[in-house]
């Protein structure tokens, strides 16, 4: 991560900030990217089901290929998670373009599979409709977004590559903020109306098909806009 250096004090804070929240996205993306996936990875669906887990239990009674496409949409998004800080890197970008490259390639492959497994799942979410339209729409933008970046650098036009990335990033970080809204709705529900945890998760579990992305999408149109690279 790095700053941009300024004399003044308003660029010096500018600066910080900038940087601070290049490591926020980038350890949240880690930390999600090596933690979320870990009890799938590490516990079968039935005995996850057993311990009463939403998502569990939704899939472990499904047909094999709903849950093949359960565990490349765990896999494959979490790939792609943790590979995007890296490609998103200016340091990395300016002073290791091998590597830079490396992660793009990476990131890419995992949105692809990820994404394709993410729209086959849209259909049996636990949202309904809701799911379906969010989630699927979802699904639908981050590989086009992927694919409009890897054009774009294929034809060396570099700011349109950028552009398509940090919008690509975007939605990959849906999976950070899933999980910040599910928490913020769920206790929102709990600790100020009393609500069941389970009622909350399902209520909660509603909304966050469309809220988990639109709000990154926007901001990425607006970083973009402020940096006048927004077409």
């Amino acid at each position: 991560m790095s700053t941009l250096a300024s004399p003044t004090g308003r660029g010096r804070g500018h600066g910080l900030g900038r940087a601070a929240a290049a490591w926020w996205f980038a350890l949240s993306a880690v930390a999600i990217a090596l933690f979320a996936p870990l009890p799938y990875l590490t516990t079968s669906l039935t005995a996850l089901a057993q311990q009463d887990s939403d998502l569990a239990l939704n899939y472990v009674d499904r047909s094999t290929p709903i849950q093949v496409a359960f565990y490349l949409h765990v896999v494959f998004g979490g790939l792609a998670l943790l590979f995007s800080p890296i490609q998103l890197s200016a340091r990395v970008r300016a002073r290791a373009p091998r590597l830079h490259r490396t992660a793009g390639r990476i990131t890419l492959g995992a949105i692809l599979v990820a994404g394709v497994a993410g729209a086959v799942l849209s259909s049996v979410n636990l949202a309904g409709p809701v799911g379906v339209a969010g989630f699927g729409l979802l699904a639908l933008l981050w590989v086009s977004f992927a694919v409009a970046a890897w054009r774009a650098i294929r034809r060396r036009d570099v700011p349109a590559h950028r552009r398509w990335a940090i919008r690509a990033f975007a939605l990959t970080y849906a999976a950070v903020t899933l999980r910040l809204w599910l928490g913020v709705l769920i206790a929102a529900q709990t600790g100020l109306a009393g609500t069941d945890a389970d009622v909350a998760f399902d209520r909660a579990y509603h909304v966050v098909p469309f809220l988990c992305w639109m709000p990154n999408l926007l901001v990425a149109q607006w970083f973009l806009a402020r940096r006048g690279v927004s077409a």
